[in-house]
């Protein structure tokens, strides 16, 4: 499925925003430090691609093992229902910041893993009474949703940039270069400025005194920095609450988990030159 057919899968998924929209905003009340877990801030990526391999591995191999007639496709099933849980949990975590398109196909590749969830529950239970015929046939059906499923599930990262790096393609020049007035940095003000076509906010920072100075674009969905909120040397993303240390740019709070790259600065008869952090 190409990005032009996702889109048009999202336009006959609108009609589900009714229902989407509370349950966004009921996710978003779970308390930031499970959210922050649940993002994988912890772990320095996100949290649910790698959880996924775990219910659709599982998956395969209980396919494989039916088509051959091995019982010890049972515990696969198991091993994949369980699987299934933690990762349905980080990906509704992950969709709760979405909108538009990449919200709609995320809501079709929800209900077709809750599909896929239930009738491999289903499954399972039948295979406990005996009737292993329909059982192959539930979990059957269930593996071909997960892998229409898991497809969207790249259509999501890779077409619509879901839970990639927003800053990894920045290429700052290597020497300094005058970007605003010191004066500019007065009263803990956070500066948007522009290096060769990058986004950068500069600051001063309120331990230290230093100038510094980090990508603006949020490493998350690419929220505006410059524009948003600071406490002490912490900036917040205005989009979806990330937050960055203004001197390092590491996460200091979810749902971004890549940190934001940095810039060395300096301060020249009253400008303040940048260039891109050596290592």
């Amino acid at each position: 499925m190409t990005i032009r057919y996702s889109k048009q899968l999202a336009d006959l998924a609108e009609p589900l925003d009714a229902v989407a929209d509370p349950v966004q905003e009921a996710v978003k009340a779970v308390p930031k430090p499970v959210r922050d877990v649940l993002d994988g801030v912890w772990l320095g990526n996100p949290l649910h691609p790698a959880l996924t391999d775990v219910p659709l591995g599982a998956w395969t191999a209980a396919a494989a093992l039916d088509l051959v007639g091995s019982e010890a496709a049972d515990q696969a099933l198991l091993v994949g229902i369980l699987g299934a849980v933690p990762a349905a949990l980080t990906g509704l975590n992950d969709w709760s910041h979405l909108q538009g398109d990449s919200k709609r196909v995320g809501v079709v590749h929800g209900l077709l893993n809750t599909m896929g969830l239930t009738l491999n529950v289903a499954s399972f239970l039948a295979r406990r009474d005996g009737r292993r015929g329909l059982a192959k046939v539930l979990s059957g059906v269930a593996y071909i949703g997960a892998l229409f499923s898991a497809h969207l599930g790249g259509q999501l990262s890779y077409g619509f940039g879901v839970r990639v790096n927003r800053t990894a393609f920045e290429s700052p020049r290597e020497k300094f270069a005058p970007v605003c007035d010191e004066s500019d940095l007065n009263r803990g003000k956070l500066v948007g400025v522009e290096l060769e076509g990058e986004a950068v906010v500069v600051a001063r920072s309120e331990e230290t005194g230093e100038v510094c100075a980090i990508a603006a674009t949020c490493s998350h969905l690419g929220g505006p920095l410059d524009k948003g909120e600071r406490e002490g040397d912490t900036v917040i993303c205005p989009w979806h609450g990330s937050r960055f240390h203004l001197c390092s740019g590491d996460v200091e709070g979810g749902p971004a988990v890549y940190p934001q790259p940095r810039y060395e600065a300096r301060v020249r008869a009253g400008r303040v030159e940048i260039r891109a952090a050596k290592g």
